[in-house]
């Protein structure tokens, strides 16, 4: 029969190899869903771009007040603009960014996508 002690001392060894499996599952996890969540975030960082640089070039709004156009389920896209190249950034971090610049007679058009 094991004594109070060496069940404190096997719990103990123990959380190390349950931290390191968790660690494992979660990277496990993470690999099965990348590309979906890719996916979706670079089409919302698109669509953030170019729905942003409108509002902000042809509508005259400030980007604070653009930032209410997001739809739900974008709180992890943030935008930032470049006033001089007349164009918004829209990120993801880590995962995706797109840029739509204005452009005379044509409007917002995002910047070519690199592979």
């Amino acid at each position: 029969m094991a004594t109070p002690k060496s069940r404190t001392t096997q719990k103990r060894r123990a959380w190390p190899w349950i931290a390191l499996a968790a660690l494992v599952l979660l990277a496990l996890g993470w690999w099965y869903v990348r590309d979906s969540f890719s996916g979706n975030a670079e089409a919302g960082t698109a669509y953030a771009a170019r729905v942003a640089c409108s509002c902000r070039q042809v509508a005259g709004r400030s980007l604070e007040d653009c930032e209410k156009d997001k739809l739900d389920g974008m709180e992890m896209v943030s935008l930032s603009e470049d006033e001089d190249a007349r164009s918004v950034t829209a990120s993801v971090p880590l995962m995706a960014s797109a840029t739509a610049r204005y452009k005379e007679g044509y409007g917002c058009v995002l910047d070519p996508w690199e592979d």
